[in-house]
C-alpha cells in the first residue's frame, strides 16, 4: 500500500492577514479614470459590490459599445465640484440596498487608488444624495487586498 503524502501546509489566515494593509471603516481614495481626484468612501464588508454616487446617468452606444455619461458630486453635502464622467459599462445587474429595495444598476469597472495601493474595481451607479458618503467600498474590492480596521478612519495614507 503506498505511503500517503501528507497535506500541504496552508498558512493560517492570521498569517496572510498580517502581510496584508490595514483600510479603516472610512477612507479617502481617489478614482483617476474618471478624473476624481479625492472622495470619501465607507468600507462596507456588508455589500458585496462597491456603488458611486452618480446621477443624470445616460446611456449611449459608440463603436458598438455601451457606455454611461453621468455626473459626479465627489464631496458629501456639496454641489460642487460637479464632475462629468463617462465610461464602459461592464453589465447591467439587480442590486438590493440595505433597505431591501432592488434596482437595476449600470455597472463599470475603473481604477481605484487608496494609500499606494491601485487596482481595478467594479462600480454600481446609483442616487446617493441621501445617504452619508458618496461612495461605498464593498467586500469584493477590499477582498484578498487590505484588512478592514473596523475601529481605525483614514489609514491608507500615501507614504
Amino acid at each position: 500500500m503506498p505511503k500517503k503524502e501528507a497535506p500541504k501546509k496552508v498558512p493560517s489566515k492570521k498569517k496572510i492577514r498580517a502581510f496584508l494593509p490595514a483600510i479603516g471603516w472610512r477612507e479617502w481614495v481617489a478614482l483617476p479614470d474618471l478624473d476624481i481626484d479625492k472622495i470619501k468612501v465607507k468600507v462596507d464588508t456588508g455589500a458585496r459590490t462597491s456603488a458611486l454616487h452618480a446621477y443624470r446617468i445616460k446611456k449611449f452606444t459608440k463603436d458598438d459599445a455601451t457606455y454611461v455619461r453621468f455626473f459626479v458630486h465627489p464631496h458629501q453635502g456639496k454641489k460642487k465640484p460637479e464632475i462629468e464622467c463617462t465610461a464602459l459599462v461592464v453589465d447591467e445587474r439587480p442590486v438590493t440596498n440595505s433597505g431591501g429595495k432592488t434596482t437595476q444598476r449600470y455597472v463599470i469597472r475603473t481604477t481605484i487608488v487608496a494609500g499606494e495601493e491601485r487596482w481595478p474595481i467594479e462600480l454600481t451607479l446609483t442616487n446617493r444624495d441621501e445617504m452619508g458618503f458618496r461612495m461605498l467600498l464593498g467586500r469584493q474590492a477590499v477582498r484578498r487586498r487590505f484588512v478592514v480596521d473596523p475601529g481605525r478612519s483614514y489609514i491608507a495614507k500615501k507614504k
